[in-house]
């Protein structure tokens, strides 16, 4: 399939969409504690995005049948939210798709509940820090590999596993447009980046030094093959020829 480059104007549209989406998350931050319950999360992010005259792109997506992913400890992605209560040393990753006006974002961001372990808070630093390392490389003339070579090179200083299964996409009016985006890779390998490009760049580490994963029986849940947590980041970012330019900050 043939990547769709984005007009300025078309990304000006999937930055809306992107600022919406920013500010459910800013939200959300707030709402993380112990006690509340994933799906407390999923619907008020349901009712969040309905104010903003947006909707949730992923419910309906394939069968997945709500607002947000959400994903508590070793379950690493595509979570279901649960009633069952977050936890002190929890970590939760809420992922999230805007539709506005049939423009995307797409975000995911991981957060602590209460305290966490030292392990546990080295992994969220790392992750982060690998997120914007992958941005860095999203410019005009540089590879896909550049990319995942930074992101990769972030887990590695770490000693943390990178679930090289899963990994980023273009995206626009579709929710999975080429290319994707892996999160390992070698310099200058891969597709080279053009100016109007929109893509997510979206880490996924585990403390496990594996990264490997496992797929449930509903077809959606991922956990770590070890047992043990996996946190994640990701933003939308579209290639400039001022620079990346992040739609979901």
């Amino acid at each position: 399939m043939e990547i769709r480059l984005k007009s300025k104007e078309e990304i000006g549209y999937m930055r809306e969409a992107g600022r919406i989406l920013s500010a459910c998350h800013r939200e959300i931050s707030r709402m993380i504690a112990p006690g509340v319950t994933p799906l407390q999360i999923d619907a008020f992010v349901e009712e969040f995005l309905a104010k903003q005259g947006a909707v949730p792109e992923q419910k309906g997506y394939r069968g997945f049948p709500y607002a947000i992913c959400s994903s508590v400890n070793d379950i690493v992605c595509h979570g279901f939210p649960t009633d069952v209560p977050l936890a002190e040393g929890d970590v939760v990753t809420i992922d999230i798709v805007v539709n506005k006006d049939g423009w995307l974002a797409d975000s995911g961001w991981s957060y602590g509940v209460g305290k966490l372990s030292r392990p546990l808070q080295r992994l969220m630093l790392r992750t982060e820090q690998a997120l914007f390392a992958g941005i860095d490389q999203a410019r005009v003339g540089q590879t896909i590999g550049d990319i995942g070579y930074a992101i990769e090179r972030c887990a590695k200083k770490g000693r943390f596993g990178v679930a090289r299964p899963l990994g980023g996409h273009g995206i626009g009016t579709r929710l999975h447009e080429p290319p994707d985006v892996p999160s390992y890779g070698r310099r200058g390998d891969g597709v080279r980046l053009v100016e109007g490009m929109v893509i997510t760049v979206e880490p996924l580490f585990t403390l496990g030094p594996t990264g490997a994963v496992l797929w449930e029986d509903d077809g959606w849940t991922i956990r770590t093959a070890d047992g043990t947590c996996g946190v994640q980041f990701e933003h939308t970012v579209a290639v400039t020829a001022e620079g990346p330019y992040i739609l979901t900050a």
